[in-house]
Formats: C-alpha cells, structure tokens, sequence
C-alpha cells in the first residue's frame, strides 16, 4: 500500500511560501548586483518552483541558478546571493510554523537576511510564507485613490521627439522598430496561377497530366488560385534645405521600404538621385551615409515638379505602374503650379496609389496653402503626418492595413 501523502514523504521545502513574491524578491537582490534577472527568468523561476518543489537548499539552488542566471560570468554574484540569502535562515521548511508562537510577531512575517556585499534596509528580507499584512489603514486624503505613473519606455518616449531632438543612436534604434513594423506589406493579385486546393479555378495542363496515370481519365480534379505577390513601391524623398531636419529619419524609412519590398527609391532637391542599391546595405547606419553621398544637391533648392517629370519619363517611369507611390516632402516648390498638377495627374494615372508624407501635416490649424502642396493633394490618396517616428511607425501601420488588389 503506498504511503499517505505528507504521513512519510519528506517535507517540501517552502511549503506554503509565496512562490511570486520570493522570486521576485530574490531577481530583485540579483539585479542589485549585477546579475540580469528580468521578467523571463523570474516567470521560469516561478514556473520551475510550481512544477518540481525542492525537496532540500541543494535543490533550490540548482532550480533557481538554471533559472535565472543565463551567462557563466555571473555565477560568482548569483553564489554570493544565495550564500547571504541562506546563511542564516531559520529551520526548513520555512513556513510560520518554522518559529514558536512567542517568538513571532503579527506582523513580522519575513525572514531578515544577513547583510553581506549589498545591504538591506530594516525590514526588509524574503516573503518567505504570505506577503506582508497591512498594519495600519490607509490615511485619508482629498486628492482621491493615487495611482502608479505609468512611465513610456525609452523608445516610446524617443518616437514622440522631433526629428531633430533626436541623436544618432535613437535614430538608429527607432530606425530598426521601424523597419519590424513594416513586417506586413499590400498584395496584388498577377496574371499567374498556382496550384491550391481552395482555389475556384480548375487547372486544365496539370489535370490533364494526372490524367495519363488513370488511362487518361480526370479521376482527380486540380485546382489553382490567382498568385499574390507584394506590391512594389517607388519612394521620393525631398532632401531640400527646407526638409534638414527630416531627411535622415526618411532615408531609415525608405531603407526599411527596400528591405521588406520590392521598392524603388529617389532623392531629390534640383535634381533627380537614384538611392536604391545604396539603401540596400545591411548597415543602417552605413546605408543612409552611402545614400547621401550620392546626392550631390543636398540641402538646397526644391523642384518637385521637375523631378516627378523626369521620373516619368526616364527608364525607370515603368517601375510606377501599379506601385503604391510615396512622396514625402513639406510641399515647398519653386516650380510653378502649373508644372505640379499636370506632373502628378500623370503620375496618378499610372501608380496605384499616391501617399503624401508631410512633416507639418499634423500640426494645430495646419492646410495645404502653399502652392505646390496645394496643386498636388487632388492627386494623393492620402496626406499623412511624418514629423516623429511615431507617425512614420503609423504609416507603416496603415500601409500594411491597406487594402490588397
């Protein structure tokens, strides 16, 4: 007959203990001294006490170090942790009948921990059996029930700066959010079939070949649906005196455009510059200083006009039919009218969809009175905001949220 549970088996250690509140308290100490316990470890920690509760120290130890220590230089401070932890704990299991009666406190139900390489403050030490009780109600006040601050992370905080606020290592690091934003991207639907057993349309060539193994009988039907393949996207970027501030968080736009897509990138002032192999380095960094090498007409004058037309009508024109198109720009041409609305008529005709990215698009009481702007937004299907890497993240968003044709 086997034993009755608890009558012969040896006690479990912690029995009745906080699981939660011991391994966070104890990633908290290994944190102090420079071991990284995160949210990870301290889950699988967690898990790892719920799945095989240690029988004796010896166990703990072994459970706690594959759980939270993940780099070989940190088990010396990891070994210095546990040593100060359990050095001078009282009777296991620790549980509250590990103490007498008389010797407990109501409110004492933590163990202090010896102070070792990193001090601890009175009353503070383990929650070895429940979490501590509260000893004295809450004080009234008239400012209402007080609520933590919920403080962004660096990244979101960085991704609401101006682009110009913004130093190179953010740059870079909200360059590579973006480019993971852009992990979905619009379809279109080609002229091609593939074999798929969802699809509507039977497939005449590769029925008729199955055929031959049944005397050429069609025993067996294959169907085929439409091919969908990503759309591709041609870019233009105003490099202009006027766009300074913008022109480096564009270019880490359009390099990340050319990473997940099959798109085709231009830089333009007075003149009109090809980006797309440069932008295809694996480099950020080194990407966007190649790419604005090549442009030799940096931060001065603008004609967008011009350089759509030239576009148009280059080698390259082809790549704008059936594209989704996106300018960014400010809107600021010394073409005239004129030249904007008969460029970008031509232009909407043959692309899929025109975006228009404006970096003052998204401030209080802001309309299209410049000219060129003016001439070009019956054109675009849309105009967006781009004047923080949040509305970049969210024209991303909206880009793979599109429809699909």
């Amino acid at each position: 007959m086997p034993p009755e549970p608890g009558r012969n088996s040896p006690p479990v250690l912690l029995r009745g203990a906080d699981r939660a509140g011991f391994a966070v308290a104890l990633a908290d100490r290994l944190r102090h001294v420079g071991v990284p316990a995160g949210l990870t470890e301290t889950g699988d920690f967690v898990h790892a006490l719920e799945v095989s509760p240690p029988l004796t120290v010896d166990a703990l130890y072994w459970t706690a170090r594959i759980s939270l220590v993940r780099n070989l230089s940190h088990l010396a401070a990891f070994d210095r942790v546990f040593a100060a932890v359990f050095a001078g704990a009282p009777p296991l299991p620790l549980t509250r009948a590990a103490t007498a009666p008389a010797a407990r406190r109501a409110d004492d139900v933590q163990v202090p921990v010896p102070a070792g390489a990193d001090e601890v403050a009175d009353g503070g030490g383990l929650p070895w059996a429940t979490l501590p009780p509260v000893v004295a109600p809450a004080e009234p006040t008239g400012a209402g029930p007080k609520v933590p601050e919920r403080r962004p992370s660096a990244l979101a905080a960085a991704a609401e700066l101006p682009f110009e606020d913004l130093d190179v290592a953010q740059t870079e690091l909200l360059a590579e959010a973006l480019s993971a934003t852009l992990a979905r991207w619009p379809v279109r639907r080609t002229r091609r079939h593939v074999p798929d057993p969802s699809g509507g349309r039977i497939a005449l060539r590769a029925t008729i070949t199955r055929a031959r193994r049944t005397a050429w009988e069609p025993a067996h039907l294959v169907r085929e649906k439409p091919l969908r393949r990503p759309r591709r996207a041609v870019l233009l970027c105003d490099v202009s005196e006027s766009m300074r501030a913008q022109a480096t968080a564009y270019l880490h736009l359009m390099r990340a455009f050319t990473l997940v897509a099959e798109a085709e990138v231009f830089a333009f002032a007075t003149t009109l510059t090809r980006l797309t192999p440069a932008l295809r380095h694996a480099g950020a960094a080194e990407a966007v200083a190649r790419a604005g090498a090549l442009v030799t007409d940096r931060f001065g004058g603008t004609r967008i006009a011009t350089n759509v037309a030239a576009l148009l009508g280059s080698h390259h024109g082809n790549s704008l039919r059936g594209a989704l198109v996106i300018v960014a720009s400010d809107g600021w041409d010394s073409d005239p009218p004129e030249l904007m609305t008969a460029a970008m008529a031509r232009l909407r005709r043959r692309a899929h969809r025109v975006l228009w990215l404006n970096p003052r698009a998204g401030a209080a009481g802001f309309a299209p009175r410049v000219a060129g702007m003016a001439a070009a937004l019956p054109y675009c299907d849309r105009l967006l905001p781009a004047a923080t890497f949040h509305d970049l993240m969210a024209v991303a968003h909206h880009l793979g949220a599109g429809p699909e044709a």
